[in-house]
């Protein structure tokens, strides 16, 4: 049985002193040399570890539009590559799931609208979703660019994109024109994704459709 003994006056949140009583014998212990820890210590490293947390939080990187698109030269560096790119439709005249429905194809779109209860909520998940797998074999500042159209604006061009500074190493960048976006103009028909380094082409991807 451990016995803990607070000391009143001394410093706070700090154990003084504990008594072991073991087969009827009791034995003093130093906490302070065994614990050396202060509280103030442990809130220090506590805040430490928030500042961390809120700084891994803030590295989160999300597309902005581009207002002035301009047409950029290529320049093709096999130092960037986009090795993947998936696209996703969620439709809101989609079938029911069933029995039936393909396992992977309910994943999806139970992972799309997860937590979407109400009928507003589920309004803004509908439309086209992009993920695009890129990989950086040196550092760079990376702009990773989305370029699209949309079935009710026919041939104009909109873009989005996301910028990565001192972008080493594997990536994987979000895209989705879902929401009002989708309901007013329409379906994403098609797009090109291109890793902009220097103001110039790195890499490129597009739809059989783009032109």
């Amino acid at each position: 049985m451990l016995l803990l003994v607070f000391e009143k006056g001394k410093e706070p949140n700090r154990i003084i002193s504990t008594s072991r009583i073991m087969n009827g014998n009791t034995r003093e212990i130093d906490t302070a040399a065994q614990f050396p820890f202060h509280a103030r210590v442990v809130r220090i490293l506590l805040a430490a570890f928030c500042l961390a947390l809120s700084a891994c939080a803030g590295a989160i990187h999300r597309p902005s539009q581009v207002e002035n698109l301009k047409a950029l030269p290529v320049a093709l560096d096999p130092n960037f590559e986009i090795r993947k790119m998936q696209q996703y439709f969620l439709d809101p005249m989609a079938k029911p799931i069933t029995a039936q429905t393909d396992p992977s194809v309910a994943f999806e779109r139970g992972y799309r609208m997860y937590g979407a209860i109400t009928a507003l909520d589920q309004h803004q998940r509908f439309g086209t979703y992009f993920d695009v797998f890129w990989r950086a074999r040196r550092d760079a500042d990376v702009r990773v660019q989305l370029e699209y159209r949309q079935e009710k604006l026919h041939a104009f061009v909109q873009a989005r994109e996301v910028r990565y500074p001192h972008a080493l190493g594997h990536h994987r960048t979000e895209f989705s024109i879902i929401g009002d976006d989708f309901f007013d103009d329409g379906r994403v028909i098609a797009w090109r994704v291109s890793l902009i380094v220097d103001g110039r082409i790195a890499a490129t991807t597009r739809s059989y459709l783009w032109e």
